[in-house]
């Protein structure tokens, strides 16, 4: 079996872990790609028999021959993660070296049992949707797709107008610190901060929720993934930013930014043992009685 691994920086407390994530890929004679600023991290702490042909440091650099693509992280990681593998349909496995983490969902302490179970090819591959970017200005070209959300956002102090059309439908103008849309597995994301709904992966929707909105009768609003939406926006500082995921870029044109669910999936490793619903009640602390 051939895993690339990506990440950026192993801390201290997660040193021990990562060093026995390496050893069972050792033992199961697995062939590992490493991510090379990974790599520059931690070869001067571990000695592990990389293949030294065997790094990567862009997306072209390996295809649809990995198996897996493991993200060691937080959520940032995963997200970041999922322009390595892009259309290559690699399904993504999301280590969590951090603390809340929805898309990394496997803990630092189920890193041994996870690894022998996806050995023993106990899991499922689900598929999830992105959000595709069409614009005039070649807006974050490299990778004009999201896998949490888009969002425009104001870039100075004052609110700015953003007019949503649906198919070429006027659905509605929100004057607002910005707009995020988001696709289901993004609605645990920043679209939750704000006050968006939780939607299960799978749901095909997509979920506008308003940042800070000025008319406060304003709520998100969840629609099928299906339209086509175009984003207007007016400023006065004639520029704003817009994000798809962890990607920003400064826009200053007046054109209208169209958006739709992308044309592939992005497929991601879900072991037997983890269910959404058990995942959603941890990281959230549902139903915790937190009195002292």
């Amino acid at each position: 079996m051939r895993i690339a691994v990506y990440g950026k920086k192993i801390t201290a407390e997660f040193f021990p872990y990562f060093q026995l994530m390496c050893e069972k890929f050792r033992q199961y004679g697995a062939d590992v790609i490493l991510y090379r600023e990974l790599y520059e991290n931690v070869k001067h702490d571990f000695d592990y028999p990389f293949n030294h042909n065997h790094f990567f440091s862009e997306h072209t650099d390996f295809g649809k021959e990995v198996d897996f693509l493991l993200s060691v992280g937080g959520d940032g990681t995963f997200l970041e993660a999922v322009s390595f593998v892009r259309r290559n349909s690699i399904p993504i496995i999301g280590i969590n070296s951090g603390r809340l983490g929805f898309l990394a969902s496997i803990s630092r302490e189920n890193i041994g049992k996870s690894i022998d179970a996806i050995f023993s090819r106990k899991f499922t591959l689900e598929k999830r949707s992105l959000i595709e970017l069409e614009n005039p200005k070649g807006l974050l070209r490299d990778f004009p797709f999201a896998l949490n959300e888009f969002a425009v956002q104001k870039k100075g102090t004052g609110m700015i107008n953003i007019e949503v059309m649906m198919d070429g439908k006027h659905l509605n103008t929100y004057w607002a610190d910005g707009l995020i849309v988001s696709t289901p597995t993004g609605s645990t994301g920043y679209s939750m901060s704000v006050g968006g709904p939780i939607v299960i992966p799978g749901s095909m929707n997509f979920i506008l929720s308003p940042i800070a909105p000025h008319n406060l009768t304003v709520r998100p609003v969840v629609i099928p993934d299906n339209y086509e939406l175009t984003v207007k926006v007016s400023t006065r500082q004639d520029a704003y930013w817009v994000s798809m995921d962890s990607r920003s870029e400064v826009y200053t044109g007046k054109a209208p930014l169209k958006i739709k669910k992308a044309g592939f999936f992005i497929r991601v490793l879900k072991l037997e043992d983890i269910d959404y619903f058990e995942t959603l009640r941890t990281k959230l602390m549902w139903g915790a009685d937190k009195r002292v």
